[in-house]
Order: structure tokens, then C-alpha cells, then sequence
């Protein structure tokens, strides 16, 4: 008599199987991690853009205030612009998790009205 799942020809079928799927999961994993990353590198942008807008309304140089809102590796790409309405426009790469580089950019903006010591 023969037991169900003791054939030759199911033999490894769950190895087999779980082989077929690591691809699947590990392409599962870095696709949440990159996700995050660019979650952080988001919400780091508008830190970054109220703290260059702090400095400007002060009458700072605002590229050194928002460089240190942010971490190194989102401060490589970091470019910042003045607007004419005294607001500063913060813009940084958006980094691969994989193959290095970078996978998009954001920006953001902000203005304090500006302060006399």
C-alpha cells in the first residue's frame, strides 16, 4: 500500500520549492529596505530644508545648516537653492540599497520669516 507524499517522483518537492522562492523573498526584502530608505531620505529632506531656512532667516550661509540635518551618505547629493521669497529649496538623492548610486531625488521647501539679532 502506498502513503500519500511517498512517491519517486515527490521526493525534494519542498526543497524544490523553497529553492524557487528565495529569489522571490529576497527581491521582497530589498524592495521594504528601499522603501524605508527613501521614507527616511523624504522625511530627512523637509529636516534638512527647515534648518536651511532657520539659518537664511538669520542671515547664515544655509548649504552648512542643512548638510548637518543630515546623515553622510544623504548629504553627498545635497544641493541647496535660495528662493527670491527669502524660503529655501533643499533637494538629495534618493540612494540605492542596491548597485549604489542613486534611485530618485526629493525635495523640499521652507521660509522663516527672517530674524534680527
Amino acid at each position: 500500500m502506498l502513503q500519500a507524499g511517498t512517491g519517486t517522483g515527490e521526493r525534494g518537492q519542498a526543497t524544490v520549492e523553497l529553492v524557487a522562492l528565495l529569489p522571490l523573498l529576497a527581491v521582497l526584502g530589498f524592495g521594504v529596505w528601499q522603501a524605508a530608505v527613501a521614507g527616511q531620505a523624504i522625511g530627512l529632506a523637509g529636516a534638512a530644508a527647515r534648518a536651511a531656512a532657520r539659518a537664511s532667516a538669520l542671515g547664515n550661509d544655509p548649504s552648512p545648516a542643512a548638510r548637518r540635518a543630515l546623515p553622510p551618505r544623504l548629504a553627498d547629493g545635497l544641493r541647496v537653492r535660495e528662493r527670491d521669497d527669502g524660503g529655501v529649496t533643499v533637494t538629495l538623492r534618493i540612494p540605492a540599497v542596491v548597485g549604489g548610486g542613486a534611485l530618485a531625488s526629493t525635495s523640499a521647501a521652507a521660509r522663516f520669516a527672517p530674524q534680527t539679532p
